[in-house]
């Protein structure tokens, strides 16, 4: 017993000195980050009084392709994202996703990794939060519809074997919730990195996924 405590507390130690360790790194990166942006600046002053932005990247996106499937998968693809900024802070966004894996199924003679891909149209609202003349944070909610086509390498699997756990084709509800952090290159131009926390309901329940993507933003046009 005494033995079982002695690790268990030590594990909550290790956790906490690990937990210190990340956020200490990542305070020190943003002072050093913080320290040669002030040396360089950028080459016009940034004062975000852009109409409108347009967003182009490459997304990753963790994603289960049937409901009885044992294991998860992993889709790659695209991103396109365009903003209207109704104000300095609020905007209205209209965006593609298309992505594309292949999957684990269920034991068959058949196949064993087929190729699904997914079609996703979403609309909603951006938030610029905290920005300065080097970054801005964004925080976004859009919803849309979902179409994913998983028979793409089934199609010549025998009827009586083609049970192999995927979804049939289908278009469902999906939602992106998340954020972005923007690092200006000039005026017009910066990079981007955003984590989304994916919502969709392909099934007969409403799952959670990961989804993460990095690109480019052109802000043009003027309030």
């Amino acid at each position: 017993m005494m033995f079982r405590l002695t690790m268990a507390v030590a594990g909550k130690i290790r956790a906490r000195a690990l937990t210190g360790i990340v956020i200490t790194g990542v305070l020190v990166a943003g002072a050093v980050t913080a320290e040669a942006q002030g040396k360089l600046g950028a080459g016009a002053p940034v004062t975000y009084k852009n109409r409108y932005e347009v967003y182009g990247g490459i997304n990753f996106m963790n994603f289960q392709a049937g409901q009885a499937l044992p294991k998860r998968m992993n889709m790659g693809g695209v991103e396109v994202l365009g903003t209207y900024w109704l104000t300095s802070r609020l905007g209205l966004g209209a965006e593609y996703r298309g992505e594309a894996g292949t999957t684990p199924v269920l034991a068959n003679p058949y196949t064993t990794r087929p190729l699904v891909y997914m079609h996703m149209g979403l609309l909603g609202a951006e938030y610029r939060g905290p920005k300065n003349q080097y970054a801005a944070v964004n925080y976004h909610a859009f919803f849309g519809a979902a179409h994913g086509v998983f028979d793409n390498d089934t199609g010549n699997i025998p009827a009586q074997y083609n049970n192999v756990g995927l979804y049939t084709n289908r278009t469902k509800p999906i939602a992106a919730l998340g954020g972005s952090i923007d690092l200006n290159r000039s005026k017009n131009w910066a990079i981007r990195l955003s984590p989304d926390l994916i919502l969709e309901h392909f099934g007969t329940e409403t799952r959670e996924f990961f989804a993460i993507s990095g690109g480019v933003v052109y802000r043009f046009g003027s309030k």
